[in-house]
């Protein structure tokens, strides 16, 4: 029996609150992902990890927030636990492979189009890896078709994003790219669900699994948590709302070593900074050829 598949049934609410996590989760990131490349190579992986979990976290709140708003008629619908915490793993670590790539390689050419694939691929296996997670009575079968456009969808998207992140520009640029990557990982995500058909076997067997109101909401506080605390600390770095950096870092002049560089750059304050001292006026001597008397 063909179950009816509803991805709305609160409305617009359950789309408008997953793109603002997809948004928020995306702007957290891509700014780590630009700051990476501001610091010195001690700091950069921090930034980068930083950047990896705010976008996985914010991606798979954006999925689940969704699937709130997701019933099938005829079958209720739960969710296994491991498989859940399983997609948001894949998420962080495969996003995390694509903007390691990036930080240290560069938002272009091969770096740009290897992240913004393992990226993308990222997206989707957390997406679909979270739908395997459903338990209800009933199979789910997909479109191929649609499925490919789904990928193709969320590969665009973190290879777009990830170049937005390498342009080191302002804060509203960042903004901006986050705002187009919530968009398009949201219509990556109900791209999917269109590709979803549900056949409902009717029997009176209860599927296994926890139920929506009991998984999903415990769950989603824990990565909310964590986007407000990097949200916090990305709010309070000196650095993120300028575009670059006032004096570049070592590693960003070839040619020169770390200690030359700073030995000059010393020096260079010092000659700014010396105060002025008058000049001393410049006595005359007379010769020393003896005068007649």
């Amino acid at each position: 029996m063909q179950g009816t598949v509803d991805g709305f049934s609160y409305g617009l609410v359950t789309p408008l609150v997953a793109y603002l996590m997809a948004c928020l989760g995306g702007a957290l990131g891509l700014r780590c992902t630009t700051r990476s490349m501001l610091v010195a190579q001690s700091w950069r992986p921090g930034w980068l990890a930083l950047g990896s979990a705010a976008i996985g976290s914010g991606i798979w709140t954006m999925h689940f927030v969704a699937m709130m708003g997701f019933t099938v008629s005829g079958t209720p619908i739960h969710y296994d636990k491991a498989m859940t915490f399983a997609s948001l793993a894949v998420a962080i670590v495969m996003v995390g492979i694509g903007i390691f790539i990036v930080g240290y390689r560069g938002a272009r050419g091969t770096a740009l189009f290897t992240g913004g694939t393992i990226t993308g691929l990222g997206i989707a296996s957390m997406h679909y890896l979270g739908m395997a997670s459903m338990r209800l009575d009933g199979k789910l079968e997909y479109n191929t078709f649609t499925v490919g456009i789904s990928v193709a969808i969320a590969m665009g998207a973190a290879t777009a994003a990830l170049w937005a992140a390498g342009q080191v520009r302002g804060f509203l640029w960042s903004v901006g790219a986050s705002l187009v990557m919530g968009l398009a990982v949201t219509g990556m995500h109900y791209t999917g669900m269109a590709a979803l058909d549900v056949h409902v076997h009717g029997t009176d067997a209860p599927p296994t699994g926890e139920s929506p109101a009991s998984l999903l909401a415990p769950m989603l506080i824990g990565p909310l948590a964590f986007l407000l605390l990097a949200g916090v600390v990305v709010m309070f770095d000196p650095l993120m709302v300028m575009g670059k950096p006032t004096v570049a870092p070592v590693e960003h002049k070839p040619g020169i070593p770390a200690h030359a560089h700073s030995a000059a750059h010393h020096n260079l304050r010092r000659l700014r900074f010396r105060p002025s001292r008058p000049s001393r006026p410049v006595a005359h001597r007379g010769t020393r050829t003896p005068q007649n008397r």
